[in-house]
């Protein structure tokens, strides 16, 4: 009886040991700060540049707080949506308070260096005009998308469009966010409709719509402006959630799911959130021949667009 009591205790003290906790932001720090190191081995002048979670540039997560000058050495830009419109909705101003909260962040990146890419949705010239120009008062390359699919090409003039061939992010004045090509009919299609137009940097998907990857002459004829100029061309790929729709899904994970791989997202469906911090995660990411970061570099991208950078959140309110 004393044996079965004591047998119990332990079992219950088992169930109510906390599991094993992480510093969820520098888990992501980490994670991008291996994945430029490996990147910029390959090619030193691979750009890497995380969307959102600006909170990562300083070490407590606050305005205020001391930079995180590792990861800021990491990375070349930052990436930001809804920053001046479409926090709340399409087309809709931003809150102040949002607008407010997140400046002090993006200054400190951009005075460690860092170009500043924002994008705020919006479909009303008036608006994607009031977008540009306050954008420009921070010194930020803005791009205004009339669509959050991101899925096509603005009827809306190019906010300081040039002829200049653009070497380094720095050189840019605009840019252009087409992440979704299921409007285009073809590759060829999707080339040329954006070798018609002038902007300064390309933020586009690594895949077409029927899955099959953009190769190396591909991404060279896309580097070409209309007027003769040269562009960056960056591929977008998200490193905290995991897309039943890449080429790295394996469909037995629709029955068991690996440890790493967590809850749907329910806003984006096919998308999952995973333990990013995982090196089986991780290792799908960069580091392998077969991986992601692998495959975008061999077809020759000037660089990564890093998305669900903010996936800490998930994890530090659960």
């Amino acid at each position: 009886m004393k044996k079965s009591i004591y047998l119990f205790v332990l079992l219950a003290l088992a169930a109510c040991k906390p599991h094993p906790t992480y510093d969820y932001k520098q888990e992501m720090r980490d994670f991008v700060c291996h994945l430029s190191a490996w990147a910029k081995t390959q090619k030193p002048s691979f750009l890497v540049i995380p969307q959102n979670g600006i909170e990562l540039v300083t070490l407590d997560g606050t305005a205020t707080g001391t930079p995180a000058t590792s990861y800021l050495s990491a990375i070349d830009g930052h990436g930001q949506e809804d920053l001046f419109y479409g926090y709340d909705a399409d087309n809709e101003t931003t809150p102040t308070e949002v607008s407010d909260y997140l400046l002090p962040f993006l200054t400190l990146s951009q005075a460690a260096g860092n170009v500043i890419l924002t994008t705020d949705y919006c479909f009303s010239e008036s608006k994607m005009a009031d977008s540009y120009t306050q954008n420009a008062t921070h010194h930020f390359l803005s791009f205004a998308a009339p669509e959050r699919g991101l899925d096509v090409i603005p009827n809306y003039p190019i906010y300081h469009e040039n002829k200049d061939t653009i070497r380094s992010l720095q050189d840019a004045k605009n840019f252009l966010y087409l992440i979704n090509p299921e409007k285009f009919a073809s590759k060829q299609a999707f080339i040329e409709a954006v070798c018609a137009t002038n902007y300064d940097a390309l933020i586009m998907d690594l895949f077409f719509q029927d899955g099959s990857a953009f190769t190396a002459s591909e991404i060279a004829q896309l580097r070409v402006k209309a007027n003769g100029g040269r562009r960056l061309v960056i591929a977008y790929m998200s490193i905290g959630e995991a897309e039943n729709y890449r080429y790295y899904w394996k469909s037995s994970w629709n029955l068991i799911k690996p440890q790493w791989l967590d809850a749907e997202n329910p806003d984006w469906k096919g998308n999952y959130k995973v333990k990013y911090w995982d090196k089986e995660w991780q290792s799908l990411i960069f580091g392998t021949p077969d991986s992601y970061l692998q495959k975008i570099v061999t077809a020759d991208f000037d660089g990564v667009y890093l998305d669900i950078i903010d996936a800490f959140e998930y994890y530090e309110n659960r």
